[in-house]
C-alpha cells in the first residue's frame, strides 16, 4: 500500500485536475518515453509499480499504448487497480492491469518485456532492492529507473519545513541513484544513460501552490488567486480526452529548462528527477 494522498479522489473524474506540476510533469516524461521508444523500437511494456507520481494513478504509460505499445500494469491494491482499468476503458485503450502484492517475485517470466520501468515509486516499498532486481529479471532488453532528486530546491524545502511527516514514512535512502546503479549493475545489466527530467521553472513541492502558500503562512488574496479558481484546472485526462488539445501547448511553454542543450549536471540543482536507462 502506498502513503500517497487523496489517489482514491483522483480516480474519480472530480480529481482529474492535478495542477499544473504534475500535468507538466507527465508531458514532458511522456516525451521521454516517445523519444526512447523510437530509438530503440520497443513493443512490449511493464509498469512496476503503476503508482509513485501523484494525481491519477496509473496513467503513466498512456503515451506508450498511443504509440503502439503493449501496455502491462502492476498494483498492490484491487481497489485501485480497479480503478486505473476503469480509467483505462474511459481512454479507450487495451491495457492489462495485475494486482499483485510482492514486488519482490514478480509474476512473470524471465526477459518477459521489452522494455521494464518505474516512475518515482521505490521508496514506497518494504523491498525495493528485490523489485530492481525483479525488473532486470523480467526484462529482455530495457530498464528505467527514475526517482525524486535529492538535491532540487523543493525537495529540501518539502523535506525540512513543508511535509516532514511525508519523510517519516518512506525510505529516502531509495532516491540515491548511485545505490540504485549498483543494484541493476550487480543483476548484470550495463547503464547506458543518466540524467534529469522535469525541470520547469517552480520548486517541486508536491502540493499546489496556494497549500504551499498556506504552510509558508503568507496570507495574500492576490496571490492566492492566482493560483486557484475556474482559470486554475489541468488535468492530463481531459487533454488525453479530446476535451483540452491546446493544453500540452500551454504547459510545454514552461519547458525551457528541460530542453535546454545544457549538460544534465547544470541542470539537476532545479531538476525534479533523475533517472537512469539500463540495458541488458
Amino acid at each position: 500500500m502506498t502513503i500517497l494522498a487523496n489517489w482514491r479522489h483522483h480516480l474519480t473524474p472530480a480529481g482529474y485536475d492535478e495542477g499544473l506540476g504534475l500535468v507538466y510533469e507527465r508531458f514532458v516524461l511522456n516525451d521521454f518515453l516517445l523519444e526512447l521508444q523510437r530509438r530503440y523500437g520497443f513493443h512490449t511494456v511493464l509498469e512496476a509499480p503503476l503508482f509513485g507520481m501523484a494525481g491519477v494513478s496509473g496513467i503513466n504509460s498512456v503515451a506508450l499504448a498511443q504509440a503502439g505499445c503493449d501496455v502491462t500494469l502492476v498494483d498492490d491494491n484491487e481497489e485501485r487497480a480497479e480503478g486505473v482499468r476503469r480509467i483505462w476503458q474511459e481512454l479507450g485503450l487495451p491495457v492489462r492491469v495485475q494486482q499483485h502484492d510482492d514486488f519482490g517475485a514478480l509474476p512473470f517470466a524471465d526477459a518477459s518485456f521489452d522494455f521494464v520501468w518505474e516512475w518515482a515509486g521505490l521508496w514506497f516499498l518494504k523491498d525495493p532492492a528485490a523489485l530492481l532486481r525483479e525488473m532486470a529479471r523480467v526484462s529482455r532488453r530495457l530498464v528505467f529507473v527514475a526517482m525524486p532528486n535529492r538535491a532540487q530546491v523543493g525537495y529540501l524545502l518539502r523535506k525540512h519545513l513543508l511535509d516532514k511527516a511525508f519523510f517519516r514514512e518512506v525510505d529516502e535512502g531509495w532516491a540515491d541513484v548511485g545505490r540504485i546503479r549498483r543494484i541493476l549493475t550487480e543483476a548484470g545489466l550495463r547503464i547506458v544513460g543518466q540524467g534529469v527530467l522535469d525541470v520547469p521553472p517552480w520548486p517541486d513541492t508536491v502540493m499546489p501552490a496556494a497549500e504551499v502558500l498556506r504552510r509558508l503562512g503568507i496570507r495574500s488574496r492576490r496571490m492566492e488567486e492566482r493560483f486557484t479558481g475556474d482559470g486554475w484546472h489541468w488535468s492530463t485526462m481531459a487533454y488525453y480526452l479530446g476535451q483540452q488539445p491546446e493544453l500540452r501547448a500551454r504547459v510545454l511553454r514552461y519547458a525551457w529548462l528541460d530542453r535546454a542543450r545544457l549538460p544534465w549536471q547544470v541542470k539537476a540543482v532545479w531538476a525534479h528527477h533523475r533517472w537512469l536507462l539500463a540495458e541488458r
